[in-house]
């Protein structure tokens, strides 16, 4: 396979360096042409247009998405993209028509649903072991904030950091939100309220069967970078990010046997190459899409609800928000 990256910041770099031992041809292509040809020369790739390639691997910055999708759909090449789609709600529904008029596999970038722990919870879940679902909790929290510069173009909490709770809570449970309330607070830096933001947040989201799931963040967790998912049913309890790299100690004893986890991508590593390698399965036709476009819409469809709700200071249905 012949596979075509753009970008290579921080997480394109990572990308990078999966697909050059998971392809047999890579192409590499940033604004900045030092640093791609850097990468290039590191891995054995070369430097040119990543859309004249079997798949396009999409990691350029959020403002970007929707205008490489729109061309990958164009061309026809089965295109990956980390989250989200595109920034706004009316440019993600381009996105999925077009990929849906063109018929282009188009994988949006949700690695939970690749990490195992996540993926364990879901089959326990699915297979009765937990009974009947009642409650959920999630949790995430970056051990700092990103920089100033980034908060007024990230969408803000809900939608930047959020939307992969949000994801991955339809994903396990296999049900939609119906309600949303949501809040926040500013604990931290100025900047984050100067671009409307909070660093802390809240939400209770009530599901369509009833279910009822809790949510807190932060960008200020100084233990370390914290991501977990509790699913309580009638026969049992499942949790999903407790380990030996947890950053949480108990005054019972139960503390960290390593360093605690220092950011998501250390987290999920492992998650990260999954979804690379189901992407290009599904690019050569051996598998469904692991996470389309509709799928990421959902995701932001609570997204706003939830920046609604904490706006308002009231409940919002999924309904109000939904094109």
């Amino acid at each position: 396979m012949r596979v075509g990256l753009l970008g290579l910041g921080r997480i394109g770099a990572f990308h990078a360096t999966s697909l050059a031992a998971l392809v047999e041809e890579l192409v590499v292509f940033d604004a900045d042409t030092s640093r791609a040809e850097e990468a290039a020369g590191r891995l054995g790739a070369r430097v040119g247009d990543p859309f004249a390639a079997d798949a396009v691997v999409i990691a350029t910055p959020t403002s970007t998405h929707a205008e490489a999708l729109l061309r990958a759909c164009e061309l026809g090449v089965p295109a990956f993209c980390e989250k989200p789609a595109a920034p706004t709600v009316e440019e993600t529904v381009r996105v999925a028509e077009a990929a849906e008029r063109t018929g282009t596999l188009v994988h949006i970038g949700f690695q939970r649903r690749f990490d195992a722990g996540y993926a364990a919870a879901r089959a326990a879940l699915a297979s009765g072991e937990l009974g009947e679902l009642h409650r959920v909790h999630l949790l995430t929290a970056d051990p700092r904030p990103p920089a100033p510069g980034y908060i007024p173009l990230s969408g803000g909490i809900f939608r930047d950091c959020h939307i992969h709770d949000f994801d991955i809570l339809r994903w396990v449970t296999g049900r939609e939100v119906d309600v949303v309330y949501a809040t926040g607070s500013n604990r931290g830096e100025a900047f984050f309220a100067e671009a409307g933001d909070v660093d802390n947040s809240a939400a209770l989201l009530t599901l369509d069967d009833g279910t009822l799931a809790t949510m807190q963040g932060s960008r200020y967790n100084g233990a370390g970078y914290d991501v977990r998912m509790e699913l309580a049913g009638t026969l049992g309890t499942r949790a999903v990010g407790l380990g030996e790299r947890t950053p949480v100690s108990s005054v019972e004893g139960l503390a960290p046997q390593g360093e605690p986890w220092p950011d998501f991508q250390a987290r999920f590593e492992a998650a990260y190459v999954a979804e690379m390698g189901a992407f290009l399965a599904a690019a050569r036709g051996e598998r469904e899409s692991p996470c389309t476009v509709r799928d990421a819409l959902a995701a932001l469809y609570i997204a706003e609800a939830a920046d609604l709700s904490r706006r308002t200071d009231r409940p919002v249905r999924l309904l109000e928000v939904t094109k």
